[in-house]
């Protein structure tokens, strides 16, 4: 028996592919007009984010509700907490231990300087809190409705606990309200379903621009410093996160072939945001509990990207090599450990990456001999560094998905395996059907889990 397929051309990554290719052509072929083409891509994610945070709001209070007691969700993100923090600090160390093996920064030719986008991103970076207090007032909305206007998921995950744990103590009364509130997350997911047909779009739109913008000739003279960045993010997935999946019973491979659609939008719109209702299905699809995808994702989304803090590193030390500056070891680990809290103060500022990075050195200058001007050298590729950033951060959140659902004991392994060797057998389209409350096609079958069960001799 195997597993009925659907015609390539029927798939969302084919025409993601088409687009990010004709986004090249055309970026190469007409650089003018392809450098206006921006807004397509920001338009796309700016639909995205509009069902976001009502999404992750009832995904939250519906899947604390599905576990029956607070002592169980405190656990739930007690684990998620101290895995995200682990994986956090590894990326950290890993893009500290490569960016002084290769030292990028001091080979090429003259790097050129953008003051006015450095001088932009520095007034964006002294608006951005960072360390403690940062990180601790980034949490606590201005309103209630604050949390779902600002942009900001980590506020939107603190309201959702409060309501959960509110609403898990009105007894039959809460019964209601939950069902309300999943009833709230069927609708945003219909409304996802509709959205991602734009996505090709919005991917050609980012590449072309991407393209039409930078061109060539900067990236010939920040090669040192994107090879070894891009180099330094596969490594992590391939060996550390590899790893962490072999741990847990699973292959990176094949999860990275799972989520091919989602890896190849995030290639051509920059954002990991784009994605994330998708990741809440195919997950959950993949046998993920839905109360541990619907807490663990959108955590993962402020407290473990890890493309972002390789990033974060390898440019404050690449900086400091640039400009001659020599950084001893202390001052290095105390910048990592600073970075540590960086990387989660500002994870709502908009370009968090360079934003962050610019925000740290700004923070840490007076204690390390790294310029903070220096955010000049690199904001010039920083939308070519992105891509690999935003991927990362990803896969990273898929791995710690699966990995605290098999701690959680809410992991159903077989399911796992069976979509991880078949890809084919679970159609996010249709999943979204399910989740919007419509009625999938008579001949479409799928079984409870969300896995189709349609097969042939």
């Amino acid at each position: 028996m195997a597993t009925a397929r659907k015609p390539i051309h029927k798939h969302l990554y084919f025409w993601v592919l088409v687009s990010i290719v004709l986004g090249v052509v055309v970026g190469y072929a007409f650089p003018a007009q392809a450098s206006g083409m921006k807004w397509l891509a920001d338009l796309f994610v700016a639909l995205v984010k509009v069902v976001i945070a009502p999404t992750i709001f009832c995904t939250v209070v519906v899947g604390i509700a599905g576990l029956g007691n607070l002592a169980k969700a405190g656990g739930l993100a007690l684990r998620t907490i101290l895995y995200f923090t682990a994986m956090t600090a590894l990326a950290l160390t890993i893009g500290l231990l490569v960016v002084n093996l290769v030292q990028p920064g001091h080979h090429g030719p003259p790097i050129p300087i953008n003051d006015e986008a450095a001088a932009k991103t520095l007034a964006e970076a002294k608006t951005a809190e960072t360390g403690v207090t940062g990180f601790v007032l980034s949490l606590v909305p201005k309103s209630f409705v604050g949390a779902f206007t600002d942009g900001q998921l980590i506020q939107v995950l603190l309201v959702a606990v409060l309501v959960a744990v509110a609403v898990g103590g009105m007894g039959r009364a809460g019964e209601r309200v939950v069902s309300a509130l999943d009833t709230v997350a069927k609708v945003m997911f219909g409304v996802i379903r509709i959205v991602m047909y734009a996505a090709p779009v919005g991917a050609f739109g980012g590449i072309a621009y991407t393209i039409g913008k930078f061109g060539g000739t900067i990236l010939g003279k920040l090669a040192w410093l994107m090879g070894s960045f891009y180099a330094t993010c596969l490594l992590f997935v391939l060996v550390v996160l590899g790893g962490v999946a072999l741990g847990a019973g699973f292959s990176i491979i094949k999860l990275l072939r799972y989520l091919k659609d989602e890896l190849l939008i995030v290639l051509g719109t920059s954002s990991s945001e784009s994605v994330l209702p998708r990741m809440l299905v195919k997950l959950e699809a993949a046998g993920a509990d839905r109360s541990v995808v619907g807490l663990t994702i959108p955590t993962g989304y402020s407290f473990n990207l890890d493309g972002t803090c390789i990033y974060l590193t390898m440019g404050a030390i690449f900086i400091a090599q640039a400009t001659g500056h020599d950084v001893g070891l202390g001052t290095q680990i105390g910048l990592l450990l600073f970075m540590l809290l960086a990387s989660k103060g500002a994870a709502g500022v908009t370009g968090a990456g360079l934003v962050t990075l610019a925000a740290s050195l700004t923070a840490f200058e007076a204690n390390s001999a790294i310029p903070a001007v220096g955010i000049a050298l690199i904001v010039g590729i920083d939308r070519f560094m992105s891509e690999a950033r935003a991927i990362t951060n990803v896969i990273g959140n898929g791995v710690g998905t699966l990995v605290v659902a098999r701690w959680q004991g809410q992991l159903d392994r077989d399911r796992l395996k069976e979509v991880l060797n078949d890809p084919s057998r679970v159609d996010v389209d249709h999943l979204l059907d399910r989740r919007d409350g419509a009625e999938p096609e008579a001949e479409r079958d799928f079984h409870p889990s969300g896995v189709s069960s349609r097969t042939t001799a």
